[in-house]
Order: C-alpha cells, then sequence, then structure tokens
C-alpha cells in the first residue's frame, strides 16, 4: 500500500486561495469605495457589489497559477491597494 504524501504545494495554494484571496478582495473593496467619486454610503455599497466575483477570481487565480509563489505573488498586489483604501486612517492614526 502507498502511503499519501502530503503536498505543502497544494497547502499553499489553499491558503493563498482563501486568506490571500480574501485580503486581497478586502485591500480591492476598500479602493474602490475611497475612489469612486460617490458619496461615502454610495460608494460603498457600489464597490461591495463586485467583491463577491473578485473573490472568486482570487480564489481561481490561485489554482490556476504555475506555482504556488505565483499565486502568492498575485495575492500581495492587495498591498498597494490597501494603501490607497486605508491611506487616510493610517494619517489620522500617526497624528
Amino acid at each position: 500500500m502507498k502511503t499519501t504524501s502530503f503536498s505543502w504545494a497544494v497547502l499553499s495554494r489553499i491558503v493563498a486561495a482563501v486568506l490571500g484571496g480574501y485580503a486581497f478582495t478586502y485591500a480591492f473593496t476598500a479602493a474602490l469605495a475611497r475612489l469612486l467619486p460617490l458619496d461615502k454610503v454610495d460608494a460603498l455599497v457600489s464597490a461591495s457589489l463586485p467583491s463577491f466575483a473578485v473573490y472568486t477570481g482570487a480564489m481561481l487565480w490561485a489554482f490556476a497559477c504555475r506555482t504556488a509563489w505565483r499565486a502568492w505573488a498575485g495575492m500581495s498586489l492587495a498591498l498597494p491597494l490597501a494603501l490607497i483604501g486605508f491611506w487616510p486612517q493610517l494619517m489620522e492614526s500617526v497624528r
């Protein structure tokens, strides 16, 4: 009987899809809500609607990449989006 081998690459892709996809979607939604030229409430609702498709796309991206490193590299795009979305709050906390 062959023992099942545990693949760390698969586990890394699962973590990238679930946690990295959530972080990417959260940052995307915050950045889009900040950039939309609407009232705050309307911008938040409008930015929340595509978040379901963005999260699904991020999860698919994590498993479509050739390597787990590429999946994590794609999820690292959440950092500039988070800076756009949360910059005013960061500046207020520094003051």
